[in-house]
């Protein structure tokens, strides 16, 4: 029989460090650990933090700006004008064919939403706003929940309930925990009010690509999936829907992008960027 193949290996030459002991220990025991290319540089994740203002800034201006009655092309006219004065690129534009710099969804739109010039903002919507910015090559991705006007008492519990799955799950993630833990206190808390979490979406590693390992799920088992160690930058982004989980892509979207909910009921979610330290995560997009 063929040995696994190790994913952890310490430096040629030098002792084990006690993070190297730790991620081994967990690695014998058949946990999945990263690979040492997941750990960022202290220069990495200052480069992903500078990103991370940025991207705060740029949702900030849509907060001063968002309204009954914009579109949602208005939204992404905003977050393009900001990224080129802050000398950011939008990472969303043109990336696997998704046409704008933004992602803009409203009520059943769990995410991907494509802004238009003929969609209009109305009272009671629920709207997210999800941008992934790219500064010096480092990227932060990061989306917010806004009522549009007033909406429902039902409305307004889930946008808080989402809010609170995110807090959270950001509380479950402590260094040598592991992802499952994430998503087991985040579903935990989602069942408390009768919602449910999308499983076909997760979170992800970020920071010098799009999308990195690990895969960050919002459901499931304590002492499952990766091993979480400092120096790992990942988001959290838990996707709580007011009905089913399930899932499906518009198919009048020309472009594949948009997912709503099975039964069309509203959906909602925030979402930082996060640094794994020795004491637990740090936001880099606040």
């Amino acid at each position: 029989m063929f040995k696994k193949k190790r994913r952890w290996h310490c430096l040629p030459g030098q002792e084990p460090t006690e993070m190297d002991k730790k991620i081994m220990f967990w690695e014998a025991k058949g946990k999945e650990v990263p690979t040492r290319n997941l750990i960022k540089t202290p220069e990495q994740i200052e480069g992903i933090r500078k990103s991370g203002i940025v991207n705060t800034g740029c949702l900030d201006e849509v907060a001063r700006h968002i309204r009954v009655g914009m579109s949602t092309q208005e939204i992404d006219d905003i977050c393009m004008a900001y990224c080129k004065e802050h000398q950011a690129v939008p990472a969303c534009l043109n990336y696997e064919g998704f046409p704008k710099s933004v992602c803009v969804s409203i009520n059943e739109v769990v995410c991907h939403g494509i802004p238009k010039a003929n969609e209009f903002l109305q009272e009671g919507d629920i709207v997210n706003v999800d941008m992934t910015t790219i500064v010096d090559g480092y990227y932060a991705d990061a989306s917010r929940m806004f009522i549009v006007g007033q909406t429902t008492p039902e409305k307004e519990q889930l946008v808080r309930v989402a809010k609170e799955c995110l807090e959270i799950g950001m509380e479950a993630a402590k260094p040598y925990s592991f992802v499952g833990d994430i998503g087991h206190a985040i579903e935990k808390h989602a069942k408390k009010f009768g919602y449910s979490i999308v499983r076909d979406l997760c979170g992800h590693g970020v920071g010098l690509k799009f999308h990195e390992e690990p895969d960050v799920v919002h459901y499931g088992h304590r002492g499952t999936g990766m091993l979480l160690v400092p120096g790992m930058v990942f988001t959290i982004e838990p996707m709580v829907n007011m009905g089913t989980w399930k899932v499906y892509i518009d198919a009048d979207d020309p472009y594949g992008w948009e997912v709503i909910t099975g039964d069309e009921l509203p959906s909602a979610q925030w979402e930082h960027t996060l640094v794994m330290t020795e004491h637990g995560v740090e936001v880099l997009t606040y």
